[in-house]
């Protein structure tokens, strides 16, 4: 089979060592119980074979039309389980309708983008084992007080609890990137919702960190803080400095002072 060409404007670095790939697809667990298994950018199935062995069901998507039929011919036996499209946009309820894992081998250029899918999808998305850019990776894996945590280490470790497994070179990559890489494993906590409102926690924290450098007072200026709060000794520490509970702390007492008004 001809093999497929790695397309710079997709961001794609083929996988080409065999024990990389393999050591990706054992960190799967199929974390509380599920059996599905979504593979985002497969490429040439370096990845792909490995979880083939995993006694879970293989759905393949892929935004490369050359790598799609290359993938329908390598794997006969996914027919009607490889979907072309994107996963950013994609609606997957029809394909996967109960809940369900994923693994993959991200586009480096929109790896953040699809973490955000992914939290849209908490209430489906069990685990993710994925390698990425060792930067990203250090940071949706890092606890607070490092410089490295930021606004997706908080809205992911809201919901899943956040390993780095390894690190992986360059030269295992068709091209080599010029960055390293990391695999890191997310698996759902037990927080179904959090306690306050979600959507404003959500804006709290990326409001907290739009000035990594300011305190939260100063931050947060916009959120119209209650007076009460003004005081309260958090508003002195700067967003990095603060975990989920803390910012969740603070969504109540916005919503609060705003229910009283």
């Amino acid at each position: 089979m001809e093999k497929v060409r790695p397309k710079k404007h997709l961001g794609q670095h083929f996988l080409t060592d065999l024990g990389i790939a393999e050591q990706i697809a054992q960190s799967v667990q199929g974390h509380l119980g599920v059996n599905q298994l979504l593979e985002i950018g497969p490429g040439m199935g370096v990845l792909t074979d490995y979880l083939l062995k995993l006694p879970m069901d293989l759905h393949l998507i892929e935004i490369d039309s050359e790598s799609i039929s290359y993938l329908h011919k390598k794997y006969p036996q996914l027919s009607g389980r490889i979907i072309e499209g994107d996963y950013l946009k994609q609606n997957l309820d029809e394909q996967l309708p109960e809940r369900y894992a994923i693994a993959g081998n991200f586009p480096y250029n929109i790896s953040t983008q699809i973490f955000f899918r992914v939290l849209e999808e908490r209430q489906k998305v069990t685990e993710v084992v994925c390698m990425l850019q060792k930067e990203v990776a250090k940071r949706i894996a890092s606890p607070k007080g490092n410089k490295d945590y930021g606004i997706l280490s908080v809205l992911l470790q809201a919901y899943y609890d956040i390993e780095y497994l390894f690190s992986v070179p360059p030269e295992v990559f068709n091209p080599p990137p010029k960055v390293n890489s990391g695999v890191i494993r997310l698996r759902r906590n037990q927080t179904q919702k959090l306690d306050c409102n979600e959507r404003l926690f959500f804006q709290v924290v990326k409001g907290g960190f739009g000035n990594r450098r300011k305190t939260l007072r100063n931050s947060l200026k916009s959120f119209q803080l209650p007076e009460e709060l003004n005081t309260h000794p958090m508003l002195d520490l700067r967003a990095e400095q603060l975990d989920v509970e803390d910012f969740v702390f603070l969504t109540q007492q916005i919503e609060a002072s705003r229910g009283n008004h």
